[in-house]
Parts: C-alpha cells; sequence; structure tokens
C-alpha cells in the first residue's frame, strides 16, 4: 500500500485512512486558494450591494423622495447592482436593493423608494 501524500504540502498523511490532509492548516490553505477567485467575485458583488443600499438609505430617510442621478453618481452609486426588478400594472419599473427601490423619471432624476 502507497503512503498518501497530503495535497497541499506533500507531506505524508498519518492517522485515520480516510484522512485528505496532514494538518488543519493544510487543510484551510487548500480550501482557501480553491474558492479564493469566487469568493472574491462574490465578496465584490456584495460589496458594490451593500454600498448602493446604504446610499438609497441615506438619500431617502422618508420612505420616498426624488434625487437627481448626480446625487448617486456623486455618492458612488453603481447602477449595475440591485438585488430584484419590480414591474408594476401600468409598466413603471423599478430597480431594488434589498428593500430600498428606484424608479428612472425624466429628466434625469429618480424616484427612491422602500420596501416595508
Amino acid at each position: 500500500m502507497s503512503e498518501k501524500k497530503c495535497p497541499e504540502c506533500g507531506d505524508k498523511i498519518m492517522g485515520r485512512a480516510d484522512k485528505k490532509f496532514c494538518s488543519d492548516y493544510c487543510r484551510n490553505a487548500f480550501n482557501n486558494k480553491k474558492n479564493s477567485a469566487s469568493n472574491n467575485l462574490i465578496r465584490n458583488v456584495n460589496n458594490a450591494l451593500k454600498r448602493n443600499w446604504r446610499i438609497l438609505e441615506e438619500l431617502n430617510p422618508e420612505d420616498k423622495c426624488r434625487v437627481h442621478k448626480n446625487k448617486l453618481v456623486e455618492n458612488s452609486f453603481n447602477f449595475e447592482y440591485y438585488t430584484n426588478i419590480y414591474t408594476t400594472k401600468t409598466g413603471n419599473v423599478y430597480y431594488f436593493v434589498y428593500n430600498q427601490g428606484y424608479q428612472e423619471l425624466e429628466n434625469n432624476y429618480y424616484l427612491l423608494v422602500k420596501k416595508n
């Protein structure tokens, strides 16, 4: 029977027959490397969503208001990131970041709303 080697560091694995790594350190290092690319993507998207949510929350303290697009852009709002789209029966389209939503109006204005 050949001896098993740790896929992270190459050391001999001692212990249980089904053990895959020589230590918790190697197991964690191996899995962190394996997942780092997808974790970075997810982390970046979540950070953009949180930033957008904070901006909408700050600009809309009364549950409904109207703001100019420049105000959103000044605060680094990213229009590419939202969690869902809601279309009303009359055809109005709202983009939501969790419970904070916005609808594009005329002349670069946006209606900000909050879903309770």
